[in-house]
Formats: C-alpha cells, structure tokens, sequence
C-alpha cells in the first residue's frame, strides 16, 4: 500500500501546534490509500482531516443546494432583461455569442455575455422555464462557497472552512443573487476563484496559479466587465511581496498573469470590435456601437464619476454627494437600504482581520497564513473602498460581490484567535467582534420593526451574553468556552438567517432587486425613498409596484409622481397572462413577493404584463416577420419577446437611450417588410437618460403620425403594415 503524505501546509513559525498538518495519515483503514474505491474517498476526505470534516462539508453543500432550490419558480424569468437575452440564445448561435436581446440580433445587452451562456445552454437542453435559466445561477453559488472552504481550510481547518462557508451561504445578498439571473453570480465565483489560486501561488509560487487566478479574472471581464478588475492591485501586491520566489521570478509571474488576463477576457472583445458592424448586433448600452466605448464609459469609469451617458438620470451628477444613487461615503454600506443586504458581518470581519495582521507581524514574509489574510482582506476593503464613494449607478445587490470577501476573514479570524483564547488580547478581541457583531444586528432588525420583533432581543442578548463567555475563555472548561462560542455563532448568524429565509420565501423580478423585509427608508433606484415593497416604495414619486393578482396575472398600481398619474408607460402593466412559472397566484410582484423597483416606467425597470390578446394578436404571421414588434426600452421588449417566443426589437436598449436604430434604420426595416408591430410604451419615446441622437422619440413619432393605432384591451399597438388614415 502506497502512502501519500501532504505537505506542512500551515506555517510553523506563527501557528499553534494544533494547526500543523499531521505527518501520519489519520489512523483507520484505507486510510491515505489512494486505491480505495473513489466513493470512500469521496467521503472521507483527506487522510489528515478529522473523519467528520469531509461528511460536514457536503453535508453543508447539500443544505446550500436545497435553500437556494427552494421556492425558486416564485421568480419566474426574474429579470426579464437577461432572460430574453437567454431565450435569444438559445435559439440562435449568433445571439448566443454576442449576448443578443433577440434572436434576430437587433441589439445586445449591456454586458458582455459570458453570464448568459450558462444559462442559455441550459435553455437549449430543458427548454425555456424558470428553473432552466436559474438552477445554473444556483450552482454558482453552491460552487462558491464551495470555493471558499477549500481556501480557508487549506491553511486552517475543516471547523474554520465550514464556518466562512456558512457565513457566504446565508447572506441574505447572496441568497438573492444565486438564485436570480443577473451577471453577479457568476462575478462573485470567479472573484472567489481567483483568490484562491492566489493563495495556492503564495504556497509554492508555482506559475500556474497566476496564469489560473487571471483566467479566472478575464472570464469575469466577460461577465461584468471592470469589476472583475476591482481587486487586481492588491491580489499583485500581496503576491509581489509575499511570493516564495525571486523578486525577478515574482515580476515574470505577475506578468503571465496579466497575459492570461488579457487573452481570457480579450478574445471576444477582439473578435466583437473586429466584426463588421452591420452583421452583428448593436452593442446595448454604447453610444457609438463599441464595446470598448461601453465598457470604460457607461460601465466603466462612468460608474465611478457619475458621468454615464445614456443612464437613467442623463448622466449628470447630483447633488447628494452621489448622484442619482444615494449619499456616498465611508457608510454607505451601513447605510438604510444597504445595510440588511450585507453588513451584518463586516464589522466583525474587520476586527478579526486587524487583530490577525497583528498577531501575524513577525512572521516571515512568504507567511502563507499572514498571505491569505491580506488577499481575502485586501479584495474586502479595495472592493467596500469604490462601493462606498462611486457615484454612478449603484444598487443595493452589487453589494454580492462582497461576500466571497467577509466569509474568509470570519473563519480564519475566529480560528487563529481560537487557538490563542488562553492569551487575554485574543479572547478580548473575540469578545470585542461578537459585541460588535450583536450590536449591529440589533440595529440592522431595529429598522424593521415589525419584522420579528423578538429577534433583535435575542440577537442582542445572546450575544453580548456569548462576548461575556469569550472574555474568560481560555480560563473556562472545554464545554464552557465551546457552549459560549456556539452560542455566539448562533447570534451572529441569527438575523442573516432569518433575512435568507424571507428572501428565500419570496418571488423576485425586475431590474432592480433586495433581499429580506421591506425596510422604511430604503432606497432602490433613483431619488431616495422607501425600498422595494416597503413605504416609499422605490424612490421615484407615484407608482412603486406592481401587483399580481390571484389568478397570475399583474396590475399596474396607480401613481400620481409624473402627469397624468403612475409612471410613464405606467398603462402597460395590465392585467394578463403571467410568464411561465408564475401561473396559479405565485406571486412575484405582490404581496407575496418582491419587485426591486418601480413596475411602470414604460417597462424601464421591470417588463410589462402581456394579455392573451396581445400575445395572440403578436403570435399572427409571426413567421412572416424578423421581428413581431418594436418597443421602446428592452425590459418592455424583453416582455412581449418572453411572451411569445419571437424577437421584439428592443429600440434604445435598455434605457431606450441608445441610438440604435436610427429612424433611418427604422424606416428600412418597415419598408422591407421586417416588424410587424409597434408596442406603445407611454414613455414619448425618448427614454429616460436624455441622451443619444433622439432616435427613439423620432421613431415614436413617425409610427404614431403614419401607421394605424390598434387597440387590444387597454394596450395600444401600431401595425406597420398599415397607414393611418387621412
């Protein structure tokens, strides 16, 4: 029998004898035999971990994989946005590719699409439904935390992983996003990823874990573009600093990284600005169809100065300190609409990862351990950093981005600190982080005061009781200082599990989306205001929601913030038919769900209702056209596209803003006989940003001063096969 024995993984000069990797395998049969069946294998694990570590941490799998399956068709196609995208997908290679809103490639989304093609491969193989376009979003998140344990236990211990994953795995952002279609899933598994490989190159600075961790990077580029650069300076600096290799070899290694980078990310970038423009679709999102344009303007530096030509606002800074987004600052993330979504933790993560640096500063300088804090804690404070003062578009559920970052320092922060409780600054700095961490929850709960308004006492008391236990535990019994320790988790994750649970609970759709109860004062989009669902709701005057009704079908509620009363467009949302997933009263945007933003809007923020009429007068000699409609803005395409299955031409794009196509364009697709119908959105056609050539308004105008207006139900059509009467 072969026996393989792992490597010190721990560095002996700073941790205690406890973390050291035994030099034995554990003892029992087969034990370090890679010739057992894989199935042992599988379940036990590592020879030199505890024999309950491998089942736990599948069993903490398993569990992630349930919560996040369960309830999941409340959200029907969740942001219809990408999930037309999906369907386009799905249906055509080329679409696919690109990242088209519809088949016949009118324009794309303003992404690129690597986020898409999970998603719309799973569409080609189960056909188009709720689960197809989000189980794979699901699968992401199990994937990260299972990211996240492998990095901490590496260096610590199955305990110290299981925790970091538990703390990713129930935050209530987290459990938002893995379970909805947006890009950020997959940004926060390949952020995550590329720690980890860093933190493998800092063990034995072999090169491939830098070319790996900037693949890594480059396919997040592909989904989310310059955020996916967000924590480069200091996963280069750390590893520059702490490799265990020449400063030459260490430059020649971050060099190769930057090269996997730029070939990972920059291949469809290329072949996108090589391809003939006018055989491909527009790139959504761009004022001059570039991708590079879209991707250092509107979602690139514009994000961070405000200036994003063709967003909602108009581009224009506010006077808030952020924009049309809030107050910037060093507590926006604490802040009333942002706070429940991610920080119940922050705080105690920050403590723990000071008080390890410190305990770590006479180590060597390729201290591993001292390493993994900085690159976890690095990506933390540069990422909280441009979150807290960007003054561009930001929403509450960017904040997942976070999460990969906060869970690691938990772990390996309690641990380190565990394994010293005996020295008086270790246990008081434990003490210190569960008192910080229950008294922040107490306010996080306090801000919704009737959302289980026992639980803000027990977080409060249970743990400033666990804090007072921690105080004295390295002079307690073994039991004593495990029951305070568990007891502090137990707080600590309390008011995070109950938010999961509510988030869980609920439908999400539309553009702009926050988990957990609605919160007085909270913010969704522009102009303050009360948060999805709650008093306020989403910031803009008048219309909030809108609702389902019983039966599956959606209402628009009326407003009075705009002239004439709701949003603009506000009519669109009708009652009709609900998408699939959504049928029987589940109900995603009413009162047994949650919209993150406003429901009119001419479908800005979230897609219109369709009617059966409406479905079946687009569905008439479908084939006979490339696209079946126009409408202004994609959500409000996206809809009708979602609807019927055919391509709707998603005029403007998102914001109806972008100058594609021109009237000109417009009026040669009708003249050859390509759109069959116009879809009239309310918003006069010219978006809501401002800016672009006006192609929008334009177009509104010509196809409401030629062709024949029909009326089906309270929703209004122009057939553009049809001219209007003199």
């Amino acid at each position: 029998m072969t026996v393989h024995y792992d490597r010190q993984l721990t560095d002996p000069d700073t941790a205690p004898e406890s973390w050291t990797r035994p030099t034995e395998p554990a003892p029992g049969p087969h034990a370090g035999d890679p010739e057992r069946p894989f199935p042992q294998r599988l379940w036990r694990g590592r020879p030199e971990d505890p024999r309950w570590a491998r089942p736990a941490f599948l069993g903490l799998l398993l569990a992630t994989l349930v919560l996040y399956l369960c309830n999941l068709s409340a959200s029907g196609y969740a942001n219809s946005f990408y999930s037309a995208a999906v369907q386009a997908g799905s249906q055509s290679w080329k679409a696919f590719f690109f990242g088209s809103l519809d088949a016949a490639g009118a324009i794309t989304v303003d992404k690129p699409p690597a986020a898409l093609w999970p998603m719309a491969l799973s569409v080609r193989l189960f056909g188009l439904s709720s689960w197809a376009i989000l189980v794979p979003e699901v699968l992401m998140g199990v994937g990260t935390v299972a990211v996240v344990y492998a990095a901490v236990r590496r260096r610590f211990s199955p305990g110290a992983g299981l925790i970091a994953g538990a703390v990713l795995a129930l935050t209530p952002v987290a459990a938002l996003m893995f379970r909805f279609n947006n890009p950020d899933a997959m940004l926060a598994l390949l952020m995550a990823v590329a720690c980890y490989f860093v933190i493998r190159g800092l063990e034995d600075g072999r090169t491939k874990w830098l070319v790996w961790a900037g693949v890594a990077i480059g396919f997040a580029f592909l989904a989310k573009t310059l955020q996916a650069f967000l924590i480069l300076p200091p996963l280069a600096l750390v590893y520059g600093v702490c490799a265990p290799v020449p400063v030459k070899k260490r430059v020649a290694q971050l060099a190769a990284g930057l090269a996997a980078i730029v070939v990972s990310g920059g291949w469809w970038v290329a072949i996108v600005e090589l391809w003939p423009a006018s055989s491909r679709p527009y790139v959504g999102g761009s004022q001059n169809n570039s991708f590079l344009e879209l991707t250092f303007g509107y979602n690139g530096l514009g994000r961070l100065n405000g200036d994003e030509t063709g967003s909602v606002g108009g581009g224009g800074r506010g006077g808030n300190g952020g924009g049309n987004w809030g107050e910037t600052g060093w507590d926006r993330l604490f802040g009333v609409g942002i706070g429940g979504q991610i920080s119940w933790l922050i705080p105690a993560a920050l403590i723990l990862l000071v008080a390890a640096l410190v305990a770590t500063r006479r180590a060597r300088r390729g201290s591993v351990t001292r390493g993994s804090f900085l690159v976890w804690g690095g990506a933390l404070i540069t990422t909280m950093l441009v979150f807290s003062y960007m003054q561009g578009i930001f929403h509450e559920y960017y904040t997942v981005a976070l999460a990969p970052y906060i869970a690691p320092p938990i772990g390996m922060g309690s641990a380190l600190l565990w394994e010293k409780r005996d020295k008086v600054w270790a246990s008081l700095t434990l003490a210190a982080a569960m008192t910080a961490t229950a008294a922040w929850g107490y306010v996080l709960l306090n801000r919704s005061s009737d959302y289980l308004p026992w639980l803000k006492w027990l977080v409060l008391v249970g743990g400033l009781t666990a804090a007072l236990g921690l105080v004295f535990a390295g002079r307690l019994g073994r039991r004593a200082s495990l029951g305070a320790a568990a007891l502090g988790l137990v707080a600590a994750l309390a008011g995070p599990v109950a938010y999961t649970l509510t988030t869980v609970n609920e439908g999400h759709t539309g553009s702009i989306v926050t988990a957990g109860p609605a919160v007085a004062g909270g913010r969704g989009f522009p102009g303050g205001g009360g948060g999805p669902g709650g008093p306020g709701d989403g910031g803009f005057p008048g219309d909030g929601q809108n609702q389902q009704n019983g039966n599956g079908t959606t209402q628009g509620r009326p407003g009075n913030g705009f002239p004439g009363g709701g949003f603009p467009g506000g009519g669109q949302n009708q009652p009709g038919q609900a998408p699939p997933g959504l049928q029987g009263g589940s109900r995603p945007n009413g009162e047994g769900g949650r919209m993150g933003g406003g429901g009119g809007m001419g479908g800005l923020l979230n897609g219109a209702g369709v009617t059966s009429e409406a479905k079946k007068l687009l569905e008439t000699d479908a084939d006979r056209y490339t696209w079946v409609a126009a409408a202004i803005g994609a959500q409000n395409a996206a809809s009708y596209q979602l609807s019927t299955g055919e391509p709707v031409m998603a005029i403007g794009g998102f914001n109806g803003t972008d100058p594609s196509p021109t009237l000109a364009q417009f009026k040669q697709y009708v003249a050859d006989g390509k759109i069959h119908y116009f879809i009239a959105s309310g918003m006069g056609g010219g978006g809501m940003g401002g800016s672009g050539d006006g192609a929008s308004s334009r177009i509104t105008s010509w196809v409401e001063a030629t062709f024949k207006k029909v009326t089906v139900g309270s929703s209004t059509f122009y057939d553009l096969t049809q001219k209007a009467s003199s």
